[in-house]
């Protein structure tokens, strides 16, 4: 407690102690940027963004929802299968695969010479072998299994699940769902 005097001299009053408003002021600030922080960190870590190197999308620039699986046309972006193939063109580490989602669960994919459809709606056209002259073997048929997605894009080149060495992209492989930014 402190003693206040007046100034005509009468007797001191006695107040209690007031906390000072910029200490108040101080740990509003402190909760609310821990606040902030906390939700800046959790969208980075649910979220990344990605510079497109290949010629096979159309856009350079992708923000990807680490969280989201994919619907028929969105971007996904997913590992790449672990195979000799893959390895030759893309090297031991290759980076993450982005593509387009032309086919769901339960869709069918046929072929009809080199075309792929799926429902019966053309999607891509396969080649015969890779840029680097390797024998391409198709892709599956039938319907996409559950928890799969057939992926690919409308490059003439691109390296998608209408080859086997993709394949059909499952939950497990898919790392997010991205959208184009430039």
């Amino acid at each position: 407690m402190s003693a206040l005097l007046s100034d005509q001299g009468e007797t001191p009053k006695v107040t209690a102690w007031r906390p000072r408003k910029h200490l108040w002021t101080a740990l509003g600030l402190l909760s609310v940027g821990t606040v902030v922080l906390g939700a800046i960190a959790d969208w980075r870590d649910r979220h990344a963004f990605l510079i497109n190197t290949s010629e096979s999308l159309p856009n350079w620039a992708f923000l990807i929802d680490r969280g989201r699986l994919p619907a028929r046309g969105d971007y996904v972006f997913f590992d790449p299968p672990a195979n000799a193939l893959v390895h030759r063109h893309f090297g031991a580490r290759p980076a993450m695969f982005g593509k387009l989602v032309y086919g769901l669960p339960g869709d069918v994919v046929s072929h009809s010479g080199n075309d792929v459809l799926i429902g019966g709606r053309l999607v891509a056209r396969m080649k015969r072998a890779s840029r680097l002259g390797e024998l391409l073997t198709p892709g599956a048929t039938g319907p996409v299994p559950a928890g799969c997605y057939f992926v690919g894009t409308p490059h003439k080149d691109g390296f998608d699940s209408r080859y086997a060495d993709i394949g059909f992209v499952c939950a497990r492989q898919i790392i997010g769902t991205g959208e184009p930014l430039l």
